[in-house]
Formats: C-alpha cells, structure tokens, sequence
C-alpha cells in the first residue's frame, strides 16, 4: 500500500495571512500602475509645451539671414539688395508651408480664399476678380490672411428720379 501524505488544512489565520499579503501585492501593483499613467501624463504635457514654446523655431531660424541682408540693404541703399531680402523671406515663408494666394483678374471670387473689398460695375462676368488690393497668404491648407479683392457686379439699369415716385 502507498501511504497518502496528507497535508494538513491551513488554519483560518494562516489563509487570512496569505489573502491579506495577496490584497497588499495588489495594491502596490496598482499604485505603482497609476504612478507611471500620471508619469506619462505629466511628461507628454511637459512636450506639449514644449512643442508649443519652440514650434516657430526653424521659421525663425530661416529668418535670420533675411534679416541680415535688410540691414545690409539698408545700409548700402542698393535696390539690388532689397529684392534679394524680398526672395530670401519668401523663400523662408516656402519652407514654412506659407503660400501666396495671388488671384488674376478673371478669376471666380471664392468667399474662403478671397474677401471682397469693393463690387464694382465691370465688363467681366459677375462674382470674378477685378483687381488685387493684397495678396492672402496660407499656411499647408489654413487661410492666414485672405487675398483682398474688388469683384465685378452687373450693370445695374440706369434709374431716374422719376421712377422712385
């Protein structure tokens, strides 16, 4: 015959013991999991700002040499030089994602791109550009500043006096 080893039961104390140190493994699991989510919180808000406070960095950076040569210009009042500043700013604003919006004349006016400074009596088809006041710019597909535009209207028919009575 095998003789069975029989273990003897765990006393009341002994298992209240053992679930009392579960509870505490526990608990020390989980504040340890809400210490690390609130790590991660506070370090993706300290990248948020950051994010935020040097976001214009590298426009910055390309702005510098425009500056430089418009105090250079400035200072040799040389037409020459103001062009070159004029091409290096727009090529800085190129490198932003910041585009001109330079409607022509004939153009369909396009309330989201363009804002109307003036309707004026004009050969063209009515609703399309007549002029160009200031060019717009956007930034990637975001309007920073509408293009300001006089549109064309049609000719209104001629009324007298008389037919206002």
């Amino acid at each position: 015959m095998q003789e069975e080893t029989v273990q003897p039961e765990k006393s009341l104390e002994e298992l209240l013991a053992e679930a009392q140190a579960k509870i505490e493994e526990q608990r020390e699991a989980m504040l340890r999991a809400m210490a690390d989510a609130d790590n991660a919180r506070k370090r993706a808000q300290a990248e948020a700002v950051s994010g935020q406070k040097y976001a214009v960095e590298r426009f910055a950076e390309n702005l510098l040499p425009v500056i430089d040569s418009l105090q250079a210009a400035l200072q040799s009042k040389d037409a020459s030089g103001v062009e070159l500043t004029l091409r290096q700013f727009k090529a800085a604003l190129e490198k932003a994602s910041v585009r001109e919006i330079d409607p022509k004349p004939g153009e369909r006016f396009d309330p989201h791109r363009h804002q109307a400074m003036a309707a004026v009596e004009a050969k063209a088809e009515p609703n399309t550009i007549v002029a160009v006041m200031q060019k717009g710019y956007l930034l990637h597909d975001r309007v920073l500043r509408p293009a300001l535009v006089t549109v064309a209207k049609t000719a209104s028919d001629p009324i007298s006096d008389k037919d206002l009575d």
